[in-house]
C-alpha cells in the first residue's frame, strides 16, 4: 500500500498563501489541515442549508395537506353524483359487452 502524500499547496497569489499560512498558524494547525477543515466546514454548512430548506418545504407541504378543503374539493353532493355517473357508465359498458 502506498504512503499518503501531502497535498500540493500551490498558490498563484503570494498574499493568499500568506493569509492562509497566518490563519493556520493562528489555529495551531498545518496549512493542509486548515484548508481541509475549512472545506469540510463549508461543505457541512451547504448541507445544513439544504436540510433547513428541505425541512421548511416539508412544513409547507404538511400545512397545505392539513388545510381546510377548498372549493375545488368536491362536496358530498358532487361525490354522490360522480358515483351515480360511474355506476351508470359501468352498467352501460356491461350491456355493450354482452
Amino acid at each position: 500500500m502506498s504512503e499518503a502524500k501531502a497535498m500540493n499547496l500551490r498558490f498563484p497569489d503570494p498574499e493568499q498563501r500568506a493569509a492562509i499560512a497566518a490563519a493556520a498558524k493562528h489555529e495551531g494547525v498545518s496549512m493542509q489541515e486548515y484548508i481541509l477543515s475549512a472545506a469540510y466546514a463549508r461543505a457541512t454548512a451547504v448541507e445544513q442549508r439544504f436540510l433547513d430548506g428541505f425541512e421548511q418545504s416539508m412544513a409547507r407541504s404538511g400545512a397545505a395537506f392539513a388545510a381546510e378543503p377548498s372549493s375545488a374539493d368536491p362536496g358530498p353532493e358532487e361525490r354522490a353524483a360522480e358515483q351515480k355517473a360511474l355506476q351508470e357508465l359501468e352498467h352501460q359498458e356491461r350491456g355493450h359487452a354482452a
